[in-house]
């Protein structure tokens, strides 16, 4: 008699042919390990998938069949748990050591089970296959629970090789990455029953065959459309991640069995007691996976046991560069150097020393979690000699012939291991000494050292370049105060010629009144320019306080123009009537048509022109020297920078600093040996009150 609807047997049988299929395509394709690997991992479930479905649909001999579809289920965490460590994975990082070896080993073991031991021992099923539920005894409880703690695993090696692969690799892998993740997920579901109810329903096998189906379509479409082959390297710090999913998977496990405790023991498993322990061990775990120790272990292990190679270069490096590039002044820059090595070489505490040419030593410039008796390192230290000339990582552990025991023990008193170079400029710049290991185990080998160098090098590149950038701006500032200084006395200069003028004539005629009058209204006028004069150097850079009124451009270009005598400045134009304040403005075009005469030849004119453009303007127009290109786009209006020999530097910066003030702006083309054009624009308009022809005036 058939037991199960024919559309759940034609799900089934397509399931396992699609399997089949993609199983066989991708093995005969590659030939490799992993393609293997998962080839056997489908071909288990596949005959998993096939007995259960005999065994269904032949009562007379089910007991057979689900005794055949225990061993298949017995051999699923083994064969996945391979398939996952190297499906995708380049085969070079990986290496398995005996723990992994054993901890594989251990589940292929579980295949014994259903030889040596009765069916009865593993499920209560009575009615079976009428009724399709199995209740579980103790072994099948534990048998079940142990296939679904591997399959979780296999998931998460799974998502590690997810979280490791590049956007191209990614594409080529994605959907058979999905796959195989939902085959492992629908057996975890599958499985799950034993943990939580203590029984499996085997109603859910069209259910298992249809997903089944579905993840071989998404491996199929995968296989059919990726070029090439794809091996993807591990990151450490994503299997560290892992380690603790793993972890803290171990952990819900642990509760589970504390349930499960309380269930059969409930006398002795008091809930509050219960409770309590849970949250211990929870705080427990807490405590080991924050511990830079626990940590240090956890990756020394996976380096033994799954890597040929001890750091991850690429992560390092980029991590390394990170930190250095994040330092926002000279002694973070040094404490994120020493953070670094730190953590990747697992060391509680260190120092760096840099060269001090005036004592003739190494000073101790910056330290983390570690105290040291002594800050001052001679330069003729024996170590230090032996590693400026061998460019050597040295260990204090080893001993040489070079090393005066003196020099030793000068740091094994400050409890030293290690002494890092830092080179630059072709000598010994500094070092970094490294104390005490997080983990007393661990072995330091060449790997570690050729780390240690490279990262100092960077180091030390990183150091010079904040020395140097510290250098410039005390350059800086001091190159300022001079400027400043240059700037306070064009403005003294004029002030102590009128005081000179005064002390002169004061001889003379001190007793007369009128002079006594003049010349404490002279003093009292230069006072108050000083006062002006300070409170311009208080607020250099600032906008200054200025008057708007109404004032015609056209007329005030007029005006200034007659005040240059000797030259000839052509005046044309708008009457433009503008919002500003007229001796500000004035000092703008006076500065302007000055520049202009002194880049100019002798009989060259200067012409000025007002209008508007949207926008009303003074136009400066020469046909002089010009400006290089150059500084035409980084020097010009910048404060003290001029082309002329004697010039201070100073004009275009107030002209720019005066037209800013009046929201207005200043621009500048330039032809070198062809002329400057200066355009001086305003914003605030109002009407205008006629229209003036070009003028000439002839000075």
């Amino acid at each position: 008699m058939l037991m199960i609807h024919i559309g759940n047997v034609t799900i089934t049988i397509a399931a396992v042919a699609a399997l089949l299929a993609v199983g066989g395509y991708t093995y005969f394709k590659e030939r490799s390990r992993s393609s293997l690997l998962l080839f056997a991992a489908l071909i288990c479930t596949v005959l998993l998938e096939s007995f259960d479905l005999l065994a269904l649909a032949m009562p007379q001999s089910a007991f057979f069949w689900k005794k055949c579809a225990l061993t298949a289920e017995a051999l699923l965490p083994s064969l996945w748990l391979v398939c996952s460590l190297t499906f995708a994975r380049q085969a070079g990082p990986w290496k398995v050591g005996l723990p992994l070896k054993a901890v594989i080993f251990s589940t292929f073991l579980l295949s014994l089970f259903p030889r040596i031991m009765p069916l009865n021992d593993f499920f209560y099923a009575p009615d079976f296959p009428g009724e399709r539920i199995l209740f579980l005894g103790d072994t099948g409880f534990y048998f079940y629970f142990t296939i679904m703690t591997c399959l979780v695993v296999a998931l998460v090696n799974f998502e590690v090789t997810f979280t490791n692969a590049s956007p191209d690799a990614l594409t080529k892998i994605k959907f058979e990455l999905i796959g195989l993740a939902t085959i492992v997920v629908v057996q975890v579901f599958y499985f799950s029953q034993a943990l939580l109810y203590r029984s499996l329903n085997m109603s859910y096998l069209s259910l298992r065959s249809f997903i089944y189906l579905v993840a071989a379509g998404l491996m199929g479409y995968s296989f059919a459309s990726r070029r090439g082959k794809v091996r993807i390297q591990v990151s450490r710090q994503v299997a560290f991640k892992s380690f603790v999913l793993f972890a803290v998977g171990i952990y819900l496990v642990v509760l589970g069995l504390l349930g499960e405790g309380m269930k059969h023991l409930g006398a002795f498993f008091p809930r509050v007691v219960t409770i309590s322990v849970a949250f211990l061990i929870g705080i427990g775990l807490l405590i080991l996976i924050l511990s830079e120790r626990f940590r240090r272990e956890v990756k020394v292990t996976l380096h033994k046991n799954f890597y040929q190679h001890k750091h991850d270069y690429r992560t390092q490096w980029l991590r390394f560069t990170e930190q250095l590039s994040s330092s926002r002044s000279g002694e973070e820059l040094l404490q994120h150097i020493l953070l670094a090595y730190n953590t990747i070489f697992g060391f509680s505490g260190s120092a760096l020393f840099l060269l001090d040419e005036s004592n003739s030593g190494y000073r101790l410039q910056a330290e983390h979690e570690m105290q040291l008796q002594d800050e001052l390192i001679a330069q003729d230290n024996s170590l230090i000699c032996f590693m400026a000339k061998r460019e050597w990582v040295i260990s204090i552990a080893e001993e040489n012939s070079e090393y005066a025991e003196a020099d030793v023990q000068l740091f094994q008193n400050n409890a030293v291991l290690f002494i890092v170079p830092l080179f630059g400029r072709e000598r010994l710049e500094g070092f970094i000494v490294l104390g005490k290991p997080l983990n007393r185990k661990e072995v330091y080998i060449y790997e570690d050292f050729d780390l240690m160098k490279t990262i100092s090098r960077q180091a030390s590149l990183a150091i010079m370049h904040q020395r140097l950038s510290e250098e410039i701006s005390h350059a800086r500032e001091i190159e300022a105060i001079g400027n400043v200084a240059t700037f306070v006395a064009h403005d003294l200069k004029n002030l102590v010629s009128n005081l000179s003028l005064i002390v002169e004539n004061a001889a003379r005629y001190i007793h007369n009144p009128d002079f006594q009058e003049d010349m404490i209204m002279s003093l009292r006028n230069t006072v108050d320019k000083m006062l002006k004069l300070i409170g311009r150097l208080k607020n250099l850079g600032e906008t200054n306080y200025i008057s708007k009124k109404p004032v015609n451009l056209l007329e005030l270009a007029q005006r200034t123009a007659q005040l240059v005598a000797g030259s000839t400045v052509n005046v044309s134009g708008t009457a433009e009537i503008v919002h500003l304040d007229e001796n500000e403005i004035q000092k703008v075009i006076l500065n302007l048509i000055l520049n202009a005469i002194e880049a100019s030849g002798p009989h060259d004119p200067v012409e000025i022109e007002v209008g508007s453009a949207s926008m009303s303007y003074i136009r400066v127009t020469d046909h002089g020297c010009g400006i290089s290109n150059q500084f035409l786009r980084s020097e010009l209006f910048k404060p003290f920078k001029t082309t002329k020999k004697q010039g201070l530097g100073v004009g275009l910066y107030q002209c720019r600093q005066i037209v800013e003030a009046h929201a207005g702006k200043i621009e500048a083309t330039s032809v070198e040996g062809s002329g400057s054009v200066f355009t001086v624009w305003f914003a605030d308009c109002a009407e205008p009150e006629g229209v003036a022809s070009g003028k000439t005036i002839d000075n």
